[in-house]
């Protein structure tokens, strides 16, 4: 089922033998915009600590307690990998955190994607050795990018307000669209795979659809739940493959 991240924030967070905290934040992987980890806010259990769970560590959302599972114990998190809450999460750090857990990485294979990881964890090897620190810069948080600009072909329409994903395989399939001054108060949805760039330096994202379009396409209503007649809509109006048929 399709659900607003924002919406899980505040959720509670537990363990198999209790509660870790709250859900803080969601890290999402820009290539293929599917959420890899949720930030654990621990309060006063592991005061200054960053704490991150894989999504492949979640089991069913318990919608009406707002409670998200986790198998893992408690011990398991507080013996984990630190991680900087000033940084970005680097490959190296996922390594070493997924290697805590057990949890297979998402990256690993063989071919050209195995060695195109392995030649990026040596980069940031090299680069920690240089200036002391090391950035990747393929997982982005989603608070982060709630505000950025929305660049059509043609200008500027509205910001991204929210991000819907699917809560079994933990895809972005949407950005939330607030048209701000164009159209107060209306939201529209817009696919990932309309997007031609996110600039992170401008806090902008490029579409490759008119202002005109955008602005005429079906509204969303964040009270009620993306089902998929909407979604069919959404798509025949923009006339783009549907994510659910492709090969």
């Amino acid at each position: 089922m399709l659900r607003s991240l924002k919406d899980l924030q505040g959720y509670t967070i537990h363990a198999v033998d209790g509660d870790i905290g709250k859900v803080g934040d969601f890290l999402f992987d820009d290539h293929a915009w599917i959420v890899r980890y949720l930030v654990a806010d621990t309060g006063n259990w592991l005061v200054g600590r960053r704490v991150l769970l894989s999504t492949v560590a979640l089991g069913r959302p318990k919608w009406e307690q707002q409670t998200l599972p986790v198998m893992l114990t408690r011990e398991q998190v507080e013996q984990s990998p630190p991680i900087a809450a000033d940084r970005p999460v680097s490959r190296r750090m996922e390594q070493e955190l997924h290697a805590h857990y057990g949890w297979l990485p998402y990256w690993s294979g063989t071919g050209a994607a195995a060695a195109q990881v392995a030649a990026q964890i040596a980069a940031e090897r090299e680069e920690e050795a240089a200036v002391g620190q090391g950035a990747d810069w393929h997982l982005r948080s989603t608070r982060e990018v709630i505000g950025y600009h929305i660049q059509a072909t043609d200008g500027q329409i509205g910001r991204v307000e929210d991000f819907i994903a699917d809560d079994e395989g933990w895809g972005v399939r949407y950005m939330v669209v607030d048209a701000g001054n164009w159209l107060a108060g209306r939201r529209v949805l817009l696919s990932p795979t309309w997007i031609i760039q996110v600039s992170w330096p401008e806090s902008k994202v490029y579409v490759d659809l008119n202002t005109e379009t955008i602005k005429n396409s079906p509204e969303f209503d964040p009270s009620a739940p993306v089902n998929r007649e909407y979604e069919l809509r959404l798509y025949d109006y923009y006339g783009r493959p549907k994510y659910w048929t492709s090969v």
